[in-house]
């Protein structure tokens, strides 16, 4: 039975792929897998592929010489609240072009490729977490959205890894969207939004949190927050994008 089973998904993904040639999300472009970039579109994002910082994962200048284990500022500082936090590329012109359209435009053809990226951005990262958790979003907001874009970002995250998904041990309050607040502004305004429903799902548990894009780390560090005092032991974060400020 399970050799029928094997032998009618093949052919049902080979009659797929002959009806739907794979083809790049974003150009159109004929590739080999469906889902995935084109190289002309590859190269067009700014990878996190150079030195970047060991803990949050910040790319350091070009023209920096960074030594194993270097540290930005904010994590020599200890004002990191996560393990570990990485991004695959920089939130500019060419990722906002595919974020925006995913997280509020329906393009949800775009989680394949963004997810294998964000995976790839955790390469230097030995971890193995018990819960895949994507940032909640308060009811209101899914029901307009109809999707949760950390979910279908956490899908492909967590099978790589072998973890569960946690959709609903942490709630999140609605409120307004942050804009164009402050840096300090942010970590207000995010202060109290999230309450852990199942603390017993959470107790001792090593968690990776995962989101579509990173300002400034308020969400992060909120839900940290939250997750610890509810006896979480480890948390890490993965995001496709974040902002890195001009130098």
């Amino acid at each position: 039975m399970s050799k029928l089973r094997t032998f009618v998904r093949r052919f049902l993904d080979a009659f797929i792929e002959f009806l739907f040639p794979p083809a790049c999300p974003v150009c159109g472009a004929s590739v080999e897998t469906h889902g995935e970039l084109c190289g002309d579109c590859w190269g067009c994002f700014d990878w996190i592929d150079g030195a970047h910082c060991a803990c949050c994962g910040y790319p350091f200048p070009d023209d920096y010489e960074a030594s194993p284990g270097a540290l930005c500022p904010v994590c020599a500082a200890g004002k990191n609240e996560l393990e570990y936090v990485r991004a695959a590329c920089v939130y500019d012109d060419m990722s906002r072009s595919v974020m925006l359209p995913f997280k509020h435009g329906g393009r949800i053809q775009y989680a394949r490729f963004m997810s294998h990226a964000m995976i790839w951005a955790m390469r230097d990262v030995d971890i193995a977490p018990d819960l895949i958790m994507p940032v909640p979003l308060a009811n209101r907001r899914l029901f307009h959205r109809a999707y949760n874009q950390a979910t279908l970002l956490s899908r492909e995250i967590a099978r790589v890894y072998n973890a569960p998904i946690d959709f609903d041990s942490v709630r999140r309050k609605y409120r307004p969207n942050m804009g164009h607040k402050t840096h300090a502004q942010r970590f207000e305004h995010i202060r109290g939004v999230f309450n852990v429903a199942r603390p017993e799902c959470i107790r001792g548990k090593k968690i990776l949190l995962v989101d579509d894009v990173m300002t400034s780390g308020a969400t992060f560090a909120e839900l940290s927050r939250v997750l610890r005092r509810a006896g979480a032991t480890e948390i890490y974060g993965v995001v496709f994008c974040r902002v890195v400020r001009a130098e």
